[in-house]
């Protein structure tokens, strides 16, 4: 269509009156009819369209237009932020239902899996292990490893001015057997393992083979959504195992470089005061946020259309909702420690 419209109403604008004659018309179409009418500024009557296609078209793409027209308001900045603002509550307080929903029928496919354990397969439950765990040890080991070379590096600087630098032990002890190591676990297990969940199942749900195992009578939460939760509640005690290790080891090598303590009395020392409470209460978090993070993948793979924008939206949402929850959650369990005592 281009600028036709706007050619042809330039082209009669100097007229008074004008009737578009429509008497030797062959064929038209609803894009052509709309050309007419906007140049003609939404007049219906033209000469010689007394064709039922034409008033049939006439008809229809005049009262769309006539909607379309009706819409339009004066913009307002404020009430247009309002307006964002009450769109994004309503969408948050959907999504929330939504989710509400999903772990639902997330806990009951579980049930059903513990109850009938053939139902849980094995061979997919190996494959995501080693793609989203094994094959995670890596970059897992190597990023907490500088987490633990910077957090001794800052607390040797610190402590070194108050005349007590030994204690950058039990600062990289602390910090990476509660915090550090399995919530940095945690964030690259959602951006290598929630987005590549979302992805498949995204894709799978593009090819319609959701649809194919639905119509084959599979369950979709058997055969997509257990094996990678289950995966990963797994494999995320042992990643934030390696974490620790790793976090520990940079921590060390550090204090060797900058304070010159030995690796022998730092892990000396780190066993004799920091708690393995410290450890334990590290490790306690991983299988809740392995959950988030699986569970969060899985939905939005599942909430993919069939479109390609749909599915990089989806797999944006899936990092994004899982590192706030992964945030949300540690914050609630140090809450909880410290209601404890602990």
């Amino acid at each position: 269509m281009g600028d036709l419209a706007d050619r042809l109403g330039h082209a009669v604008k100097g007229h008074t009156q004008c009737r578009v004659d429509l008497a030797k018309l062959g064929r038209i179409d609803t894009a052509g009819m709309l050309i007419l009418l906007r140049a003609s500024g939404g007049h219906r009557d033209f000469k010689g369209a007394d064709r039922d296609d034409v008033r049939s078209l006439v008809a229809l793409v005049g009262d769309a237009l006539e909607e379309e027209e009706g819409k339009l308001v004066p913009s307002n900045p404020l009430r247009n932020f309002f307006e964002r603002f009450g769109r994004q509550v309503v969408t948050l307080a959907s999504d929330g239902f939504a989710m509400q929903v999903f772990s639902g029928q997330l806990l009951t496919a579980a049930a059903r899996t513990l109850v009938h354990p053939r139902r849980l397969r094995p061979t997919a439950l190996v494959a995501v292990m080693q793609d989203a765990g094994i094959n995670a040890l890596p970059i897992v080991f190597i990023m907490t490893f500088f987490i633990g070379a910077v957090i001794a590096l800052v607390g040797t600087n610190l402590l070194t001015s108050l005349g007590v630098e030994v204690f950058t032990v039990q600062l990289v002890g602390v910090a990476i057997l509660r915090e550090f190591g399995v919530v940095i676990t945690a964030i690259l297990l959602a951006g290598r393992s929630a987005s590549a969940f979302a992805a498949q199942i995204g894709s799978m749900r593009m090819n319609q083979e959701i649809d194919a195992m639905q119509v084959m009578s599979i369950d979709r939460f058997d055969a997509l959504v257990i094996p990678r939760v289950l995966a990963a509640i797994l494999m995320m005690p042992l990643l934030t195992f390696f974490a620790d290790i790793g976090g520990i080891l940079g921590g060390m090598l550090v204090s060797w470089i900058t304070i010159d303590i030995n690796p022998i009395f730092f892990v000396q020392r780190t066993l004799e005061t920091v708690s393995v409470t410290h450890f334990w209460i590290g490790m306690s978090k991983a299988p809740f946020l392995a959950i988030v993070i699986a569970a969060s993948g899985c939905r939005q793979g599942l909430l993919v259309e069939g479109d390609v924008q749909s599915l990089g939206r989806r797999v944006t949402s899936a990092v994004v909702q899982s590192i706030f929850m992964i945030i949300m959650f540690d914050a609630v369990f140090a809450v909880i420690f410290m209601v404890l005592d602990l």
